[in-house]
């Protein structure tokens, strides 16, 4: 039996809950610069600026918020935060900017939750 229709409802399942999470961050003030940034060393769901803080974007969809959180693991940070650093070194102007890594949990029934400096790299 083919995997093709669960993974397409999958990509679609990540595709809404991006919008959810770029629509949550417009209304918190924030100008979305890139979406699905992709690098050979990681990926970056949404980069958006508010002011001088530049914040790298996980979403992340889950059955509740708490199962959404626990899915960032260790190992996908670091991909992201290879990924941000990737970023800066391609757009040198935005290098003087507060650089933040940040959360936006998407969970059925509820409003996407923004979690500013959900990890910071020494974490």
């Amino acid at each position: 039996m083919s995997r093709r229709p669960d993974r397409r409802r999958a990509e679609a399942k990540g595709r809404r809950a991006e919008w959810l999470a770029a629509w949550r961050l417009r209304l918190a003030g924030y100008r979305i610069l890139a979406r699905d940034f992709k690098t050979v060393v990681g990926e970056i769901d949404l980069i958006a600026r508010r002011g001088r803080r530049l914040v790298f974007v996980e979403v992340k969809a889950r059955g509740n918020l708490d199962l959404a959180r626990a899915a960032i693991m260790p190992n996908q940070r670091q991909r992201i935060e290879r990924a941000a650093a990737a970023f800066l070194a391609a757009r040198p102007e935005l290098a003087a900017l507060e650089p933040c890594f940040a959360a936006v949990l998407v969970s059925p029934g509820r409003l996407p939750r923004l979690i500013v400096d959900a990890w910071r790299v020494s974490d």
